[in-house]
């Protein structure tokens, strides 16, 4: 799980461009929307994006996503679970 969460934050860096971002200044239990890495919608879109590319993993609805996209741990827990049915 630990290697999953420290891959998910440098893709999280990546794909939304937080060049002043490293890995290790993103709290996996931090909120990721709003609070804590300050995300907006554009960039849970570009997060959606990347999770059915690298990862074969879809979230079906906005309900899900409220959960999926809590944390980077939530994140990374949400691949794992669904990643093998992928």
């Amino acid at each position: 799980m630990d290697e999953l969460i420290a891959e998910l934050k440098g893709k999280i860096i990546t794909s939304l461009k937080l060049t002043d971002t490293k890995p290790e200044d993103i709290d996996p239990d931090a909120p990721l929307i709003g609070e804590g890495l300050g995300l907006d919608s554009i960039d849970t879109l570009e997060l959606l994006v990347l999770l059915e590319k690298d990862y074969g993993v879809t979230v079906p609805d906005v309900n899900m996503g409220r959960s999926v996209f809590r944390s980077v741990r939530s994140l990374a827990e949400y691949v794992q679970s669904n990643r093998a049915q992928a």
